[in-house]
């Protein structure tokens, strides 16, 4: 339970960052939103290779792996997407460290989502 609330609370900092960052008078620029669709996708790769592998095989395995680079780039287009649009000058640079702030925050309540009911126990991701 308490992972649970520790998890929930991070993830509403984390959009807190976001939603500051676009919100606040000074910046009034929704472009960094788009980061959303990232936080959608990211976990979607590794998502699915852990229903397609078998994990009693202590070997590397491709799809896994496949499934790590491809999470790995969804999650550095999300940090890269932010300073993309500052240095273009549609957003200002405070804007996008709260993006980032935002973005490390999230990314890090999905890591720890996958690491407190990523086992195989009773009540698992697995069954949603």
């Amino acid at each position: 339970v308490v992972a649970l609330i520790s998890l929930s609370f991070g993830g509403a900092v984390g959009l807190m960052f976001l939603m500051l960052g676009c919100a606040l008078p000074q910046y009034n620029q929704y472009w960094p939103l788009f980061v959303l669709f990232f936080y959608i996708l990211s976990p979607i790769p590794y998502c699915i290779a852990r229903r397609l592998v078998d994990d009693t095989d202590a070997t590397s395995n491709a799809c896994k792996e496949l499934a790590i680079f491809l999470t790995t780039g969804i999650v550095v287009s999300a940090f890269g997407l932010p300073i993309v649009f500052a240095r273009a000058e549609l957003i200002y640079w405070g804007a996008c460290a709260l993006v980032l702030t935002g973005n490390t925050v999230i990314f890090a309540t999905i890591l720890g989502f996958f690491l407190v009911f990523g086992s195989s126990d009773d009540f698992s991701w697995q069954q949603w």
